[in-house]
């Protein structure tokens, strides 16, 4: 069983397919962690290339013999009518777990099996101590 704290660096965005004809897109990521998601910032007019900078942090209980992914949603938030999805990417976890980090990675993002732009994120890991209480490292929450 592996326990801790992940934390996601949520960099930036390029290359996307920005759907907006008259204005530039504002797209936020929802990044999902099994049942537990975070939103991002919208970054109003950024179109095809945003940056958010922004830090999540994810509690981890993880069985060794499965292989945990980190989703994510590129959305396109619009005022009038329901946010347009942009694409999506899964992360495997199995490396930070293992490694402890990852560096800023650059990863496809696609909708129907197409190529729609790419995402960077940096990943870290900080294993529970073996005393550690559970209730000593739940309820993270996101940081800006």
């Amino acid at each position: 069983m592996v326990r801790g704290k992940l934390e996601v660096l949520l960099i930036s965005a390029k290359g996307l397919d920005d759907s907006d004809f008259f204005n530039r897109m504002d797209p936020y990521v929802i990044l999902t962690w099994r049942s537990n998601e975070q939103k991002s910032t919208v970054a109003k007019g950024a179109g095809a290339e945003p940056e958010w900078n922004e830090t999540f942090a994810f509690k981890v209980y993880s069985s060794a013999d499965n292989s945990p992914q980190l989703s994510l949603k590129i959305m396109d938030s619009d005022t009038f009518s329901a946010d347009d999805i942009v694409g999506e990417a899964s992360i495997p976890l199995e490396a930070v777990l293992l490694e402890g980090s990852l560096p800023p990675t650059v990863h496809r993002i696609v909708k129907d099996e197409e190529y729609r732009g790419e995402i960077k994120i940096a990943l870290t890991f900080t294993p529970a101590e073996e005393n550690e209480e559970e209730e000593s490292y739940g309820g993270w929450n996101q940081s800006a």
